[in-house]
């Protein structure tokens, strides 16, 4: 069950509150997940609304813009298989009459109100704003995402979406002004052996490329991935690629080397649009 905000707001001060929608009153796909866009802003007092529903997509407020939008700090999501990742996004806007408040939400599918979309909301409490001048506000909206309600083909680029109110309760909406990465996390080790070992003889370096699978929240190999095999000698701090090889089927690693000097070896995998860029920890090898 997904969370619908209320978001009340008087005189650009502005205060979130959550409560939960039936089943009947969210969107409800047939993977059991659910969500709602569907932010309530109060009118500030002296106006002539006494309450602006942007749930209900009313069209926007002429003179309220979006001037700037920063999401994660700039970066892609990156999620687990259990932990929750919490962010922040942070909304810029002008209006003629003061802006009364910002919320964002992050969003996936073909259309917001489509009963296969899915995203998350502002947290309780989770909106804060500060005015630069009086026309002008920054808020930033704390989200968190849980890596429950994901599934992998949710490992793309998420519409990020803001509902706003002026100071004079009129209202701003629109579903998609920026767009932000959602990325599966990936891990990978490395071990070189035998060690210590003589100079000149062959060394096995192993290791594994996983990232999480959302479907069943745990790590799974990947497979047929170019990986980089890295070598740093003790007395060096940079990294030189030695050889690229693939994954296997189940995400494993296998290479021989020529040892030669004492150093550190490591695998590097360089990412993809739907994983990040990950290299392994550093594995000493003392060579005699």
């Amino acid at each position: 069950m997904r969370i619908r905000a209320t978001v009340a707001v008087a005189t650009g001060a502005l205060a979130l509150s959550a409560l939960t929608l039936p089943a009947a009153q969210a969107a409800q796909a047939d993977n059991g997940r659910s969500w709602s866009h569907d932010y309530k802003f109060s009118a500030p007092k002296g106006s002539d609304t006494a309450k602006a529903r942007l749930g209900a997509r009313a069209a926007a407020a002429d003179t309220f813009k979006v001037t700037k939008i920063v999401t994660n700090g700039g970066k892609p999501i990156v999620v687990g298989t259990t932990a929750k990742k919490k962010i922040s996004v942070s909304v810029t806007a002008t209006d003629t009459a003061g802006v009364g408040g910002v919320a964002a939400f992050i969003w996936v599918g073909k259309n917001v109100d489509d009963k296969d979309s899915f995203g998350f909301g502002p947290e309780e409490g989770g909106v804060k704003c500060k005015a630069v001048n009086a026309t002008t506000t920054t808020c930033t909206t704390a989200l968190t995402v849980d890596p429950g309600w994901l599934m992998n083909s949710d490992a793309r680029n998420w519409h990020v979406g803001v509902s706003g109110v002026d100071d004079n309760g009129e209202e701003y909406d629109h579903d998609s002004l920026a767009w932000v990465k959602m990325q599966r996390l990936s891990k990978l080790t490395v071990n070189a052996s035998p060690e210590p070992v003589k100079k000149g003889k062959t060394i096995t370096v192993t290791g594994k490329l996983t990232r999480a699978n959302w479907d069943t929240s745990t790590y799974k190999g990947y497979s047929k991935q170019s990986v980089k095999l890295q070598f740093r000698k003790k007395s060096s701090k940079t990294y030189t690629t030695i050889k690229t090889i693939k994954s296997s089927s189940t995400g494993a690693l296998k290479t021989t080397v020529k040892a030669s000097v004492d150093g550190y070896w490591r695998y590097s995998f360089g990412g993809t649009s739907t994983t990040p860029a990950v290299s392994a920890g550093a594995d000493y090898l003392d060579v005699k």
